[in-house]
């Protein structure tokens, strides 16, 4: 059993109905339908304190492979294996690699909205919303590119295929959740479709997920990223 709750360690366990939980770090007290199976409870504020780490890596990126960056994103102590924060670094490094394969925008002013954006989508929403966070946070690196609002047309658009080419790739894997996996099948969604509607290249790796192992829903050779020999 690998670890899950940042209090004790313990497994999650998901609830259909919010509860009022009182956030054992920060003490706030909100509606939520998540909490360790002994009762703990960490508000997604307090589950990505550090976050601005993820500023200072994308800002001192050169590479063009939003794959390649996401990686070096995950590594960060910030980063545990599900968490709200992916929402916000899915978007981070496809900015990052967007502006350095020659997209024209200001990385960090489109990295700061990035970060408010993406922490207004709580943990969970793959299961509650029906709307994965990092399927989202790639509508959220498009509408940022094209600085779409909700009276846009085109740009409006385009940020929504985003999303739902992003979705309809998670969704086809069907479940249980995988911050990691759902995060690859974004940005790999996300870099054809730049390509295709912006003519704009960034580069891409083959992906063989080295992180499995942490999963306690790992689901295997179901897993496009699976590796062999992770099966136990």
């Amino acid at each position: 059993m690998q670890e899950e709750c940042l209090i004790c360690k313990e497994p999650l366990e998901y609830l259909e109905q919010e509860e009022i939980m009182e956030c054992m770090i920060c003490h706030k007290k909100e509606y939520s339908h998540t909490r360790c199976i002994k009762g703990h409870y960490v508000c997604n504020e307090c589950h990505m304190k550090g976050i601005d780490s993820i500023m200072a890596v994308c800002l001192n990126e050169t590479s063009q492979n939003p794959i390649q960056i996401m990686e070096r994103l995950m590594n960060l102590d910030i980063c545990h294996m599900h968490g709200p924060e992916h929402h916000i670094m899915v978007g981070s490094a496809l900015l990052t690699a967007y502006k350095n394969a020659g997209g024209d925008i200001d990385l960090k002013s489109a990295l700061l909205e990035m970060q408010k954006r993406g922490k207004q989508v709580p943990g969970g929403s793959c299961g509650f919303w029906g709307a994965c966070g990092a399927g989202i946070s790639s509508g959220m690196f498009i509408s940022i590119i094209t600085k779409s609002t909700p009276l846009s047309y085109k740009e409006w658009g385009l940020s929504n295929q985003m999303t739902s080419k992003a979705l309809e790739k998670i969704g086809e894997i069907n479940g249980p959740r995988c911050c990691k996996r759902d995060s690859y099948l974004s940005i790999l969604t996300a870099i054809e479709f730049v390509k295709e509607k912006f003519n704009i290249e960034m580069q891409y790796i083959d992906i063989i997920c080295q992180r499995s192992f942490k999963n306690n829903q790992y689901i295997k050779e179901r897993c496009p990223f699976h590796q062999r020999g992770q099966e136990q």
